[in-house]
């Protein structure tokens, strides 16, 4: 058995800024070699990540504050700190930040090499 301990210090330094908000893997194949991957996300207030997919692996977003309004395929949701979220594999979505204060979450998948797909106009599952 080996195990792998990531200071505070890689993971922010690997920190993804983007205008909507931050992305920072806390694990995942490349980092650890665990076989789920692991993240922290901020979406700041009134933004929205991009709409996408993950086509290999089931995510699982358990939110630690704000608000967002959660599009998942042609449904939408609201969630408030402390829900959590499942979405399949394939099915496209995106977040908008909708509360008083910047949301942040921790992300999960099912596969240590998370995989990513931007919706293209026009495109549907």
């Amino acid at each position: 058995m080996s195990f792998h301990v990531l200071p505070a210090a890689v993971t922010n330094a690997a920190m993804a800024k983007e205008k909507w908000g931050t992305l920072s893997w806390l694990a995942n194949h490349e980092l650890s070699e665990s076989v789920i991957t692991v993240g922290r996300v901020m979406i700041y207030k009134g933004f929205s990540n991009p709409r996408h997919s993950h086509p290999s692996c089931e995510e699982v977003l358990y939110l630690l504050a704000g608000q967002l309004q959660h599009t998942v395929g042609d449904k939408t949701v609201t969630l408030n700190a402390g829900d959590t979220l499942t979405i399949p594999a394939g099915v496209f979505h995106n977040a908008t930040s909708t509360g008083d204060v910047h949301a942040v979450m921790i992300v999960t998948y099912s596969t240590g090499q998370r995989d990513f797909l931007p919706e293209k106009a026009g495109e549907k599952e």
